[in-house]
Protein backbone atom coordinates (compact mmCIF):
# COMPACT_ATOMS: atom_id res chain seq x y z
CA UNK A 1 0.00 0.00 0.00
CA UNK A 2 2.90 2.30 1.00
CA UNK A 3 4.23 1.79 -3.19
CA UNK A 4 0.75 2.70 -4.10
CA UNK A 5 0.77 5.86 -2.22
CA UNK A 6 4.16 6.84 -3.68
CA UNK A 7 2.82 5.81 -7.14
CA UNK A 8 0.18 8.45 -6.90
CA UNK A 9 2.05 11.04 -5.34
CA UNK A 10 4.59 10.46 -8.01
CA UNK A 11 1.19 10.72 -10.56
CA UNK A 12 0.24 14.25 -8.65
CA UNK A 13 3.27 15.46 -9.68
CA UNK A 14 3.06 14.96 -13.21
CA UNK A 15 4.12 11.00 -13.57
CA UNK A 16 2.16 8.36 -15.30
CA UNK A 17 -0.79 7.71 -14.03
CA UNK A 18 -0.79 3.83 -15.35
CA UNK A 19 1.07 2.19 -12.78
CA UNK A 20 -1.22 3.80 -10.37
CA UNK A 21 -4.20 2.29 -11.86
CA UNK A 22 -2.94 -0.90 -12.49
CA UNK A 23 -1.60 -1.08 -8.71
CA UNK A 24 -5.29 -0.11 -7.25
CA UNK A 25 -6.39 -3.07 -9.35
CA UNK A 26 -4.29 -5.69 -7.98
CA UNK A 27 -4.88 -4.27 -4.38
CA UNK A 28 -8.37 -4.41 -4.72
CA UNK A 29 -8.45 -0.95 -3.64
CA UNK A 30 -11.94 0.79 -3.53
CA UNK A 31 -11.72 3.64 -1.58
CA UNK A 32 -8.89 7.18 -1.39
CA UNK A 33 -8.96 7.94 2.04
CA UNK A 34 -7.68 12.23 1.09
CA UNK A 35 -5.59 13.43 4.28
CA UNK A 36 -3.55 16.89 4.70
CA UNK A 37 -0.38 15.27 6.17
CA UNK A 38 0.88 12.12 7.14
CA UNK A 39 0.20 12.83 10.83
CA UNK A 40 -3.32 12.62 9.76
CA UNK A 41 -2.28 9.47 8.20
CA UNK A 42 -0.70 8.34 11.51
CA UNK A 43 -4.13 8.98 13.31
CA UNK A 44 -6.41 7.36 10.60
CA UNK A 45 -4.13 4.69 10.63
CA UNK A 46 -3.46 4.33 14.46
CA UNK A 47 -7.57 4.16 15.30
CA UNK A 48 -8.25 1.70 12.63
CA UNK A 49 -6.26 -0.91 14.05
CA UNK A 50 -7.32 -0.01 18.11
CA UNK A 51 -10.72 -0.75 16.53
CA UNK A 52 -9.59 -4.09 14.59
CA UNK A 53 -9.66 -2.71 11.10
CA UNK A 54 -6.92 -3.51 8.56
CA UNK A 55 -7.58 -0.76 6.28
CA UNK A 56 -5.52 -2.40 3.60
CA UNK A 57 -7.02 -5.40 3.11
CA UNK A 58 -10.47 -4.08 3.04
CA UNK A 59 -9.12 -2.02 0.25
CA UNK A 60 -9.09 0.96 1.61
CA UNK A 61 -5.91 3.31 0.98
CA UNK A 62 -5.11 6.40 3.20
CA UNK A 63 -3.10 9.25 1.15
CA UNK A 64 -1.42 12.05 2.48
CA UNK A 65 -1.85 14.95 -0.56
CA UNK A 66 0.98 17.46 0.90
CA UNK A 67 -1.66 20.00 1.67
CA UNK A 68 -5.05 20.61 1.17
CA UNK A 69 -4.60 22.80 -1.60
CA UNK A 70 -3.75 19.97 -3.35
CA UNK A 71 -7.21 17.94 -3.03
CA UNK A 72 -8.60 19.23 -6.81
CA UNK A 73 -5.57 17.16 -8.01
CA UNK A 74 -5.81 14.06 -6.19
CA UNK A 75 -10.06 13.99 -6.40
CA UNK A 76 -9.15 14.34 -10.29
CA UNK A 77 -6.76 11.49 -10.37
CA UNK A 78 -8.35 8.89 -7.88
CA UNK A 79 -12.23 10.00 -7.94
CA UNK A 80 -14.69 9.82 -10.97
CA UNK A 81 -12.48 11.52 -13.99
CA UNK A 82 -9.54 9.38 -12.87
CA UNK A 83 -9.55 5.51 -11.01
CA UNK A 84 -13.11 5.75 -10.33
CA UNK A 85 -12.35 5.38 -6.60
CA UNK A 86 -14.93 6.44 -3.80
CA UNK A 87 -13.13 8.59 -1.50
CA UNK A 88 -13.47 9.89 2.14
CA UNK A 89 -11.32 11.91 4.10
CA UNK A 90 -10.63 14.91 6.72
CA UNK A 91 -10.50 18.70 6.12
CA UNK A 92 -9.92 21.84 8.63
CA UNK A 93 -12.72 23.81 8.66
CA UNK A 94 -11.14 26.98 7.06
CA UNK A 95 -10.05 24.81 4.26
CA UNK A 96 -13.01 22.72 3.86
CA UNK A 97 -14.22 24.99 1.12
CA UNK A 98 -11.08 24.31 -1.24
CA UNK A 99 -12.33 20.45 -0.83
CA UNK A 100 -16.01 21.42 -1.28
CA UNK A 101 -14.48 23.19 -4.79
CA UNK A 102 -12.31 20.63 -5.39
CA UNK A 103 -15.03 17.50 -5.03
CA UNK A 104 -17.37 19.43 -7.35
CA UNK A 105 -15.08 19.81 -10.02
CA UNK A 106 -13.73 16.04 -9.84
CA UNK A 107 -17.61 15.07 -9.75
CA UNK A 108 -17.06 13.55 -6.63
CA UNK A 109 -19.78 13.77 -3.48
CA UNK A 110 -18.91 15.86 -0.38
CA UNK A 111 -20.91 12.97 1.59
CA UNK A 112 -17.97 11.26 3.77
CA UNK A 113 -15.45 14.31 4.17
CA UNK A 114 -15.30 15.06 7.91
CA UNK A 115 -14.39 18.56 9.33
CA UNK A 116 -12.16 19.28 12.04
CA UNK A 117 -12.42 22.77 13.86
CA UNK A 118 -8.77 24.12 13.40
CA UNK A 119 -6.99 20.37 12.63
CA UNK A 120 -6.99 16.97 13.61
CA UNK A 121 -3.89 17.54 16.13
CA UNK A 122 -6.06 20.31 17.94
CA UNK A 123 -9.31 17.92 17.48
CA UNK A 124 -6.91 15.23 19.52
CA UNK A 125 -5.51 17.55 22.10
CA UNK A 126 -8.90 18.67 23.37
CA UNK A 127 -10.04 15.50 23.18
CA UNK A 128 -7.52 13.98 25.98
CA UNK A 129 -6.78 17.46 27.51
CA UNK A 130 -3.49 19.00 28.45
CA UNK A 131 -2.96 17.22 31.33
CA UNK A 132 -3.06 13.66 29.70
CA UNK A 133 -0.96 15.22 26.22
CA UNK A 134 1.47 16.44 29.09
CA UNK A 135 1.83 12.71 30.18
CA UNK A 136 2.39 11.83 26.74
CA UNK A 137 5.24 14.20 26.11
CA UNK A 138 6.81 13.55 29.12
CA UNK A 139 7.09 9.82 28.36
CA UNK A 140 8.62 10.59 25.29
CA UNK A 141 11.08 12.34 26.99
CA UNK A 142 9.98 16.10 25.29
CA UNK A 143 9.13 17.86 28.85
CA UNK A 144 12.22 19.59 28.98
CA UNK A 145 11.81 21.02 24.99
CA UNK A 146 7.80 21.56 26.04
CA UNK A 147 8.62 23.85 29.28
CA UNK A 148 11.02 26.20 27.12
CA UNK A 149 8.66 26.52 24.79
CA UNK A 150 5.65 27.47 26.64
CA UNK A 151 8.12 30.07 28.34
CA UNK A 152 8.57 31.72 25.48
CA UNK A 153 6.76 35.48 24.88
CA UNK A 154 4.89 34.77 22.27
CA UNK A 155 2.84 32.05 24.27
CA UNK A 156 1.61 33.45 26.78
CA UNK A 157 -1.44 34.62 26.00
CA UNK A 158 -2.79 31.25 24.08
CA UNK A 159 -4.48 28.36 26.47
CA UNK A 160 -2.68 25.40 27.07
CA UNK A 161 -4.23 23.17 24.09
CA UNK A 162 -3.04 26.18 21.64
CA UNK A 163 -0.10 26.22 22.93
CA UNK A 164 0.45 22.38 23.24
CA UNK A 165 -0.84 22.60 19.13
CA UNK A 166 1.78 24.54 18.19
CA UNK A 167 4.56 22.36 19.89
CA UNK A 168 3.67 19.60 18.29
CA UNK A 169 4.85 21.40 14.64
CA UNK A 170 7.84 22.99 15.55
CA UNK A 171 9.98 19.73 15.08
CA UNK A 172 10.02 18.06 11.92
CA UNK A 173 8.84 14.65 12.50
CA UNK A 174 7.03 15.52 16.04
CA UNK A 175 3.44 15.54 14.50
CA UNK A 176 3.52 12.40 12.83
CA UNK A 177 4.94 10.94 16.15
CA UNK A 178 2.43 12.20 17.99
CA UNK A 179 -0.32 12.13 15.95
CA UNK A 180 -0.05 8.66 16.34
CA UNK A 181 1.07 8.59 20.10
CA UNK A 182 -1.98 10.93 20.77
CA UNK A 183 -4.67 8.76 19.05
CA UNK A 184 -2.98 6.00 20.75
CA UNK A 185 -3.62 7.27 24.19
CA UNK A 186 -7.81 7.88 23.60
CA UNK A 187 -10.56 5.98 25.49
CA UNK A 188 -12.93 5.13 23.35
CA UNK A 189 -15.40 7.87 24.51
CA UNK A 190 -13.39 10.01 23.70
CA UNK A 191 -12.20 9.66 20.01
CA UNK A 192 -12.77 12.68 18.21
CA UNK A 193 -16.18 13.03 16.44
CA UNK A 194 -14.61 13.97 12.58
CA UNK A 195 -11.79 11.02 13.27
CA UNK A 196 -14.85 8.35 14.61
CA UNK A 197 -17.32 9.64 11.74
CA UNK A 198 -14.79 9.02 9.06
CA UNK A 199 -13.66 5.10 10.50
CA UNK A 200 -17.58 4.29 11.01
CA UNK A 201 -18.02 5.45 6.88
CA UNK A 202 -15.31 3.49 5.77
Amino acid sequence: MQTLRDTVTGWAAGGPGAPAGELAARLRVHTAVLVEGPSDLAAVETLATRHGRDLPAEGVCVISMGGAMNIARYAALLGPPGLGLRLAGLCDENEQSFYDRGLERAGAPRQGFFVCVADLEDELIRALGVPRAEEIVRTEGDLPAWQAFTRQPAQQDRPPHRQMRRFLGTKKGRKIRYGHLLTDALDSGQVPAPLHNLLAHL
